[in-house]
């Protein structure tokens, strides 16, 4: 009766045969009612749309929602879904979820009823506490799956309740489709359901469904038999026109071949027409459907203008996250999309990328060298295609008015930027020429048994960077040079420039066999997926903001990253220096590149040259080259009418501005440096020798100058040719990373039929361990020359 009066209330329609049970910790007010999935009633075509989903069905299979034993529920699992679905309605979304559970949790009920009634009659009869071995008999689904309904709505509506969130149960049966009428019925309590914001949990009712038709399932888009929750939710889905259909089982995806065998790869996304490429495996632990079964309701769903990822939802460390990260578009399980990209998956490229670049590492090095330089070639013949193309890209960027000055800056390239990337190329093809494969040390182990430690590549390097197209020659350069593969992703604001000069790089690749070793990725990846290749990529590079870089390192949890999430470079101008100097390299250190990560940010000064000469002259240097000036708190006092006090002593600040602070001593302002700086680099003009090697020696810094402009700080400068960028890491590189940085090594034992056991107590050898003498390469002769 209460049923009835609720559902009058509402003006809810309950279908004979269609059973609903409302459960709400409160009564919803009316929601406004916002515009339904999609207008064209197509599914979504990438991950990254999945952000637009209104409609959505949750799927959660028997392994998601069962205990391992399948007698009980696993309910740590379900509260962390009842939590995401609660977030995403509180979102403004229409969550629906199809559950199974109702015959485990039956069969933990009847099993626990029967062991019990068994014990108190056999107590009974024995007049005994001592009982003998119970055995409990085969319990029938349908007996279980009835007296688990109950029990498993209860439990939603316990931890629904947690979120203020309101429930409904709904028990079908394959007729409730079937029938034009009971669909029509169950499509309207659907429907209005979701109008007043609560959330239908739908299974079907196993109490009375008759087994499945054999070969009925999956007939056509009107006909889809409910033979298991799978293709109850695909109907369902269609039926509702939801925009998304989420179903999570105890497997991470579709994989090409069964899940577990040596090749099998998960498929990232799946389309129609992949269906012959695909060996299905056994189906899961519980449940009546396996992934061939999956996969044909997502087809029917996805023909039926509803997007699908199937996904796990049984790993403990995703479980928590998995829907969410669904509907945010990452790359979480398989996307299964009616639009195949006309290029390959970045799965692809970097497969093809590797291959191309263990080809390319065992090229001779004049072989790499002569790619390089016929790179630096390309960039000089090729100028006006460049320029233009970089041109779109600077109209483009100036028009969408979202780049500072900085940035559009980076983005720029001009004709004497292009001659001094090929400049720094050809350099870089020298370096080449004894940097894979050099022998570092030599030992004789025994005799006749020789090891040695030799360079070797990384793997595979991806190169993330922002508004800077001159990067991708450099980079691609460095990864030919060290026989590395490469994947580039860069900016879209410069794409166009990214393509012509990847399409160069490729050009030259191509003269010895390895076009495919860079790869420029243009997909819609985003970082945080790229991030997530740890088995396919080796180390990650990002060049960039610094909040690029520090979203990289929060994201690449199994990958290396090598980089600096910030340039808070210092210049500290000591008491003994002179003016002529400091003068020199503090405009060089701030005005010659603002927006460069090697550029001053922070100039501190010694106390007794305040209200000197030299101080008056570096602030009118400053105002001349109309450079922000932001006052430290220390300064700020010495100031009766200071500029405006620095909000923090830790910014970057990438533009014609800086901040002035004032230190007592030297090792003041190597205090300060270690408490605000980025171990970048950091300056100290002086002429006083001693106080110079102290800082140099004392602070902690992957790069320290005396005299000097911070702007040195390259791996051109250096005479490395070009840099990926500047570490400020403590293991492996730092400071400014060239070719050297992207090597490591590998150990080479060659012996005449030894064993460990020739060396042991009983064996006849010992060991030597004598150092042989190592070939060093011939010095390079390379001049570090500036930019023009």
């Amino acid at each position: 009766m209460l049923l009835q009066r609720l559902s009058l209330c509402a003006g809810l329609p309950l279908g004979p045969r269609t059973k609903s049970t409302i459960i709400c910790p409160r009564l919803a007010k009316p929601l406004t009612q916002v515009s339904l999935a999609r207008a064209n009633g197509n599914s979504f075509a990438h991950r990254g749309e999945l952000r637009q989903a209104k409609r959505i069905v949750v799927k959660l299979g028997s392994a998601v929602v069962t205990r391992g034993d399948e007698c009980g529920l696993a309910l740590g699992r379900l509260a962390s879904v009842v939590e995401q679905v609660a977030m995403l309605q509180n979102q403004g979304r229409e969550m629906m979820i199809v559950t199974s559970g109702a015959v485990a949790f039956g069969k933990q009920r009847l099993r626990h009823e029967i062991l019990l009634s068994q014990s108190v009659r056999q107590a009974l009869h024995s007049g005994q506490n001592q009982l003998k071995d119970m055995s409990v008999p085969v319990l029938e689904a349908r007996a279980c799956a009835a007296a688990g309904q109950s029990g498993l709505m209860a439990l939603y509506e316990a931890m629904f309740t947690q979120y203020s969130t309101c429930t409904a149960q709904v028990l079908v049966t394959n007729l409730d489709f079937h029938d034009d009428q009971k669909r029509q019925n169950l499509n309207s309590t659907l429907q209005e359901l979701l109008r007043m914001n609560i959330v239908p949990i739908i299974n079907t009712n196993d109490a009375v469904v008759p087994p499945p038709e054999p070969n009925s399932d999956l007939q056509g888009v009107n006909v889809i038999s409910i033979k298991d929750n799978d293709s109850l939710a695909a109907r369902l889905a269609v039926e509702m026109k939801a925009d998304l259909l989420i179903a999570l089982s105890d497997v991470e995806g579709l994989y090409d071949s069964p899940p577990g065998s040596d090749d099998a790869k998960l498929i990232d996304i799946f389309y129609p027409g992949d269906q012959q490429s695909i060996t299905y495996g056994t189906k899961s632990r519980v449940g009546l459907g396996g992934m061939e079964a999956k996969v044909k309701a997502a087809l029917w769903a996805l023909q039926g203008g509803t997007s699908v990822v199937i996904a796990n939802g049984t790993h403990p460390k995703v479980t928590g996250h998995v829907i969410t990260d669904i509907v945010e578009g990452k790359k979480v399980g398989t996307f299964f999309s009616e639009v195949k990209p006309a290029g390959p998956t970045v799965e692809q490229q970097t497969e093809m990328a590797r291959n191309s670049g263990r080809t390319l590492a065992a090229l001779h090095p004049d072989q790499r060298g002569a790619i390089i330089c016929h790179l630096a070639d390309l960039l000089v013949e090729k100028k006006e295609e460049i320029l233009a193309a970089n041109k779109t890209d600077m109209d483009l960027a100036a028009n969408a008015g979202q780049l500072s000055s900085a940035l559009l800056n980076r983005l720029s390239l001009s004709p004497a930027k292009l001659n001094s990337l090929a400049i720094g190329l050809r350099q870089i093809a020298v370096a080449s020429q004894d940097s894979v494969g050099r022998v570092l040390r030599r030992t004789r182990v025994a005799h006749n048994l020789e090891l040695e430690q030799i360079t070797v590549p990384i793997g595979v390097l991806l190169v993330i960077f922002e508004a800077r197209p001159d990067c991708l020659p450099q980079v691609s350069a460095l990864a030919i040079a060290s026989g590395n593969a490469l994947l580039a992703k860069g900016g879209k604001e410069a794409a166009n420039t990214n393509r012509v000069l990847h399409e160069l790089t490729q050009e030259a690749l191509d003269i010895h066999g390895v076009k495919e070793a860079v790869q420029l990725v243009n997909t819609r990846e985003e970082v945080e997926d790229l991030c997530r290749l740890d088995k396919m990529i080796d180390l990650i590079i990002p060049r960039g903001s610094s909040q690029l870089v520090r979203n990289i390192q929060r994201a690449a949890k199994s990958i290396p990253v090598l980089g600096h999430s910030e340039g808070i470079c210092h210049v500290y101008v000591d008491s003994e220096a002179t003016i002529d100097k400091v003068i020199k390299i503090v405009r060089d250190s701030k005005c010659d590149y603002p927006a460069a990560c090697n550029a001053m940010e922070t100039l501190l000064v010694h106390r007794d040259i305040l209200r000197t000469t030299l101080f008056d002259q570096i602030i009118d240097m400053l105002r001349t080259e109309r450079v922000k000036i932001h006052a430290g708190p220390r300064f700020a006092s010495y100031l009766t009418f200071s500029p405006s006090e620095v909000k923090s002593l830790r910014t970057e600040y990438g533009d014609l501005e800086c901040c002035i602070e004032v230190v007592d001593s030297m090792q003041e302002a190597i205090d300060h440096i270690h408490r605000y700086g980025s171990s970048h680099t950091d300056v100290i003009v002086t002429e006083n020798e001693d106080t110079a090697e102290q800082f140099l020696q004392q602070l902690d810094s992957a790069c320290v100058f005396w005299n000097a402009s911070s702007r040195f700080a390259d791996g051109y400068r250096f005479g490395l040719g070009a840099e990926v960028g500047i570490s400020t890491a403590r293991i492996h590189a730092r400071g400014p990373v060239g070719l050297e940085g992207l090597l490591t090594t590998k150990w080479v034992l060659r012996g005449d039929g030894h064993t460990a056991a020739d060396f042991s107590e009983h064996g006849t050898l010992k060991y030597l361990h004598e150092n042989l003498p190592v070939t060093q390469p011939q010095p390079r002769q390379m001049a570090a020359q500036r930019e023009d």
